[in-house]
């Protein structure tokens, strides 16, 4: 079976990277599937770019900014929420590429910042083949915004978007879910996966998607690239004291409001009570303009890492993985922690309660509650049985997350799709 999995892009954020895992987990099942993409970040042969010269290069930069400018215009915070809301209103057309007219099925994935829009997507969902959906956040079945936080207007019709400096019924938020309507009008021309029980739970909810076959499959993860490795050794190697607790945080963008930083403070100066001298922290990720000196312990910056062998090093460097993110669906970053043998301590919300199984592997806190985030650092780095922890974290990976067990479960859906 041709496959030809679609998405923005091939790098530079959690969906590109699961992306690209499922295209490795899939080849290695023997399926023959290809990415397309529009913007190309990697030297992959099995990913091709949309992008083929000058004017299309400039076409696509035409249509990022295309995209962004109507929420811009109207958003009420644009650095807080920028792009936290895709309109969809321009894109590429793509319905003629070699790889769509060729595969036997078509996999979408995450199709924002001006690749896709809605129209393009109708035109993908009609040209008669099996088409999969796999959703990385809750943009699919919203009038655009990737996450809605407190709001449920999704459930019914979108409408006094509160990302909006004036939000009204017939907003723009409406103006895309009424754009919706039209791409999903035939239950049977799409099948969507979420990659996590709560994002499938929420999906089942919402107005626009009910009818619709909804799976739930995780994103795969590499278990001999993220694997537990020396720890002391590599403590020496990032020049990290082999005399602390290490505590690790990181995220594509630790400024996202999503991201939780607020209650990361909040628990980290709860725990210096307790935990003065012994703690280092060790950040990774893109910061602009957050003041780590706001971290009541010695903080190593390590910056933008591109490389997966580093990513992997830092998780098997440090005592325990925190992620205080208040909306998530499944994070790479958790799976990442788990597969190196590190505990992880986030907050019992989105899909994290697939990976984390409190007192486990790692540590659920309370929603929201900074004191009990700061009680699950103190479980992790005061267990006496932290060893246990580490063997059920890379165990729980094993089991459920492989590549191996991942790539199964979607080429049965193929199949199933194909009538193989």
């Amino acid at each position: 079976m041709k496959v030809t999995l679609i998405n923005t892009s091939d790098a530079g954020g959690g969906a590109p990277a699961a992306c690209m895992r499922l295209l490795k987990a899939l080849r290695q099942n023997k399926v023959d599937a290809n990415l397309l993409v529009q913007d190309k970040k990697t030297g992959d042969e099995r990913v091709t770019s949309t992008i083929r010269g000058l004017w299309s290069k400039l076409q696509a930069k035409y249509n990022f900014y295309a995209e962004r400018v109507p929420f811009i215009i109207f958003n009420a915070d644009s650095k807080a929420v920028r792009f936290a809301f895709s309109t969809a209103n321009t894109g590429t057309d793509i319905s003629d590429h070699q790889l769509v007219t060729a595969a036997d099925l078509l996999h979408l994935h995450w199709t924002s910042q001006g690749f896709q829009s809605i129209n393009n997507l109708i035109a993908l969902s009609r040209m008669g083949k099996p088409v999969v959906w796999t959703l990385h956040d809750m943009w699919t079945f919203t009038g655009g915004c990737h996450y809605a936080g407190d709001c449920d207007h999704y459930l019914h019709q979108c409408g006094h978007c509160w990302m909006l400096r004036d939000p009204e019924a017939k907003d723009i938020s409406n103006k895309g879910w009424q754009r919706k309507m039209h791409l999903f009008s035939d239950p049977d021309s799409v099948v969507f996966v979420t990659c996590s029980h709560w994002l499938a739970d929420v999906a089942r909810t919402s107005s626009l998607l009910q009818g619709y076959r909804i799976e739930t499959i995780p994103n795969p993860i590499d278990t001999e690239m993220f694997l537990p490795m020396d720890n002391d050794a590599l403590r020496v190697k990032w020049n990290v004291g082999t005399d602390k607790k290490i505590i690790l945080f990181g995220a594509a963008n630790i400024l996202d409001r999503r991201k939780g930083m607020a209650y990361l403070v909040e628990a980290l100066n709860d725990l210096r009570k307790t935990h003065s001298d012994e703690v280092d922290i060790v950040v990774f990720g893109k910061n602009k303009s957050f003041d780590l000196a706001m971290l009541p312990f010695k903080v190593h910056d390590i910056g933008i890492l591109t490389s997966q062998q580093d990513i992997a090093e830092l998780y098997s460097l440090a005592d325990v993985f925190v992620t205080p993110a208040i909306e998530d669906n499944l994070p790479n970053t958790v799976m990442e922690a788990l597969s190196c043998g590190t505990p992880v301590v986030a907050f019992n919300t989105g899909g994290i309660p697939d990976m984390v199984d409190h007192m486990q592997n790692g540590y659920l806190a309370e929603y929201k509650s900074g004191a009990d985030f700061a009680a699950g650092i103190r479980f992790v780095l005061d267990n006496p049985l932290a060893s246990v922890l580490a063997t059920n974290a890379r165990n729980k990976v094993l089991v459920n997350f492989s590549n191996e067990i991942v790539a199964e479960k979607y080429t049965e859906l193929y199949r199933s799709l194909l009538e193989y």
